[in-house]
C-alpha cells in the first residue's frame, strides 16, 4: 500500500529570508530596506526580521561572508579572516594601499564634495589630475555635474556609496569631525573654510 505524499510547508520568513539573501547576491551595492521591501514585494517589518535571521547566519566568526548594514544599505562582503585571500584573487585596485596624495584628495571630497579638481588643487596646493582620475578608477569617487557656466563649467566629483562600503560608513554623517582627527588640522580647515567661501560667493 502507497503511502500519502507529505507535504512539507516551508516557514513563510525563512522563505523570505532565502529571497532577501538572493536579492542581495545579486545586487551591485547595498540595498536599503525600502528596495528590499519593493523587490520582495513584501511588508517592511517581515523583510527586516527576516534581516535579522540572515545577519545571525552571517556574522564574523561564523561564516567566511559577512552581512552588515553600510552605506545606508545592507551588502555581504568577506569576513575578515578571508579579505586577504579574496583580495589576493581578485586583485581590484581599491584593495591595495592608497598613496598620500589619493588619501588627501578623497578627504577633501568626502569633507566638501562636490567639488571640482581646481578646488581640490586649491587645497592640497598641487594638481589633483593624478589623484582624482586614481580615485575615480578604484570608484571611490565619480563625477556629479558641472559647475554652472556658458560653456559648461568645471566637472565636480562625490564618493560614491563603494567609499561607504569601503570605509564601514552608514552615510558621510558619519565621517569624525575635522576637531576629532589627530595632529595638526588648522591648515586644512583653513583652507577648506576658504574654497567653501570662494564657493559660495
Amino acid at each position: 500500500m502507497e503511502r500519502p505524499l507529505r507535504l512539507v510547508t516551508a516557514n513563510p520568513l525563512d522563505q523570505l529570508a532565502r529571497t532577501i539573501e538572493a536579492l542581495l547576491v545579486v545586487a551591485s551595492a547595498p540595498l536599503p530596506v525600502e528596495e528590499l521591501v519593493a523587490a520582495a514585494d513584501d511588508d517592511r517589518e517581515r523583510v527586516e526580521l527576516a534581516l535579522g535571521l540572515l545577519a545571525e547566519r552571517y556574522h564574523e566568526g561564523r561564516s567566511g561572508i559577512v552581512l552588515e548594514s553600510v552605506a545606508g544599505g545592507w551588502a555581504f562582503r568577506a569576513s575578515r579572516e578571508a579579505a586577504e585571500a579574496c583580495g589576493r584573487l581578485f586583485e581590484r585596485p581599491v584593495q591595495r594601499g592608497l598613496s598620500q596624495a589619493a588619501l588627501e584628495t578623497l578627504a577633501i571630497v568626502a569633507y566638501l564634495g562636490p567639488c571640482t579638481r581646481p578646488e581640490i588643487a586649491r587645497i592640497r596646493g598641487v594638481a589633483a589630475d593624478s589623484a582624482v582620475a586614481g580615485l575615480t578608477e578604484r570608484g571611490l569617487i565619480t563625477e556629479a555635474g558641472r559647475e554652472d557656466g556658458a560653456h559648461g563649467g568645471a566637472v565636480k566629483y562625490k564618493t560614491t556609496p563603494m567609499f561607504e562600503r569601503v570605509f564601514g560608513l552608514e552615510s558621510l554623517s558619519q565621517l569624525p569631525r575635522l576637531d576629532d582627527l589627530p595632529g595638526d588640522v588648522d591648515d586644512l580647515r583653513e583652507r577648506l573654510h576658504a574654497v567653501a567661501e570662494q564657493r559660495s560667493a
